[in-house]
């Protein structure tokens, strides 16, 4: 018989660490620690849900938590690297909570961070309820900031696709070229020979 394991018992006490935006094109990547105050055992994976279901839990997960975001610009990703950013958004929610707690982040990878307190978990954020409230918070944190943009830049229409690298995405980056929140480090194999000389304007 298959051992079934309990890992919200397992890691409780645990601040809970989920990202969204890490992988995306455009826009900012968020990062939340949270520590359960409450009870989120509602909470799931914020990609199983939709973005009317993230916005109805968010705030029920906030009253039942102590938590801290750290948002990283695509300017930060550019300049830095990915890898030296989601170590630095780690090593700041290590510092809100402290040292001496334990961490659970989702994933497989430390990033180089160095506290013996900070422990993975692949897919953790359907496996555990905190993870997947920090999950929920990061991501509808990244669908507001996805929305302002779409405002302000809405040839690319970050409201659908919120910054991934879509086909439709990818065609509005040909037809009008790079803007501001685009991250132009990521290599995407579309625009391997794309020239960025349309709409320069909305580089400023």
């Amino acid at each position: 018989m298959t051992e079934i394991i309990d890992y919200d018992e397992m890691f409780r006490g645990y601040i809970f660490v989920d990202e969204s935006g890490r992988g995306n094109l455009a826009g900012e990547m968020i990062y939340t620690g949270l520590k359960i105050i409450g009870d989120v055992s509602f909470a799931d994976d914020s990609k199983k849900l939709s973005p009317k279901k993230r916005e109805d839990m968010v705030e029920k997960i906030k009253e039942n938590s102590e938590y801290f975001t750290v948002v990283t610009t695509s300017e930060e990703i550019d300049a830095f690297g990915l890898s030296a950013m989601i170590k630095k958004s780690l090593e700041q929610i290590i510092n809100n909570f402290g040292k001496d707690e334990k961490y659970l982040f989702d994933g497989n990878k430390k990033f180089g961070v160095e506290n013996p307190n900070l422990e993975t978990l692949i897919k953790a954020d359907s496996l555990v309820k905190g993870v997947g409230a920090a999950s929920i918070i990061a991501k509808h944190t990244k669908d507001l900031l996805m929305l302002e943009h779409h405002e302000k830049f809405p040839h690319y229409n970050f409201k659908e696709n919120a910054g991934y690298a879509t086909k439709q995405h990818i065609e509005a980056i040909k037809q009008f070229g790079f803007c501001a929140i685009h991250r132009k480090s990521y290599k995407i194999k579309e625009l391997e020979n794309f020239e960025n000389e349309k709409m320069v304007n909305l580089l400023f």
